[in-house]
């Protein structure tokens, strides 16, 4: 670190350390949000490329959770390492119900790991998210499936996401144009849901790459 921090900015490096020290990886930028009272993530990310210029930290761009700490972390990432946390010698990890507010990945998230290795999915996956209802039905993705998840910030149009909504979890096709984000369920039963990023909160866990019929079945990828 070349140069000294303002309060604000250590209390952002420092949540960034206990994160990482707590969880094995860094957070997302709403996530520091939330935990230290900005109105959005974008002061957020004012204060993290201000760590930078500083030295503090290293940003890796395009990336959810793309901090690095220089003085432990030196090495250069790969091309396709968007996070290099999810990856267990034990497996994918399978996230089951998710607190309101906290890290996808946290350890009190996780039911169990399956021993398929990461790679099995292309993109590779990082995680196992079970789906709750029916809103994704008509393309195959049912209540208690397995949705392999690739964890980017990288969203094209039309892509099945992990979204969250303030407090809540959903997987739903995306479409943005401008400002506006559509979340489409795959079931006319539900109506579509609208957000409108100068006004609402929206983050981007990943895009599906994959479901595992019923839990524990055969893989669709």
């Amino acid at each position: 670190m070349t140069r000294p921090l303002t309060p604000r900015q250590q209390n952002v490096y420092d949540f960034i350390v206990k994160t990482m020290n707590e969880l094995g990886y860094p957070p997302t930028r709403a996530e520091i949000s939330r935990a230290l009272g900005f109105r959005s993530p974008n002061a957020a990310e004012e204060h993290l490329r201000a760590l930078e210029r500083k030295g503090a930290i290293r940003v890796i761009r395009g990336t959810s959770r793309g901090i690095r700490l220089p003085a432990v972390d030196a090495s250069e990432p790969s091309a396709n390492d968007d996070t290099q946390e999810a990856a267990s010698p034990q497996g994918l990890p399978i996230i089951g119900e998710v607190a309101a507010g906290s890290p996808i990945l946290a350890a009190e998230h996780i039911d169990r790991y399956c021993p398929l290795p990461p790679e099995y999915f292309t993109p590779r996956a990082d995680y196992l998210l079970r789906v709750r209802g029916l809103s994704m039905k008509d393309i195959g993705i049912l209540e208690g499936d397995l949705l392999a998840v690739h964890r980017t910030e990288r969203i094209r149009n039309g892509q099945i996401v992990v979204a969250r909504l303030e407090e809540e979890v959903t997987v739903k096709r995306f479409h943005r144009d401008g400002y506006r984000v559509t979340l489409a369920a795959e079931n006319t039963d539900f109506a579509p849901i609208e957000v409108d990023l100068r006004h609402d909160s929206l983050d981007i866990e990943g895009i599906g790459v994959g479901v595992i019929r019923g839990g524990n079945g055969q893989a669709l990828n």
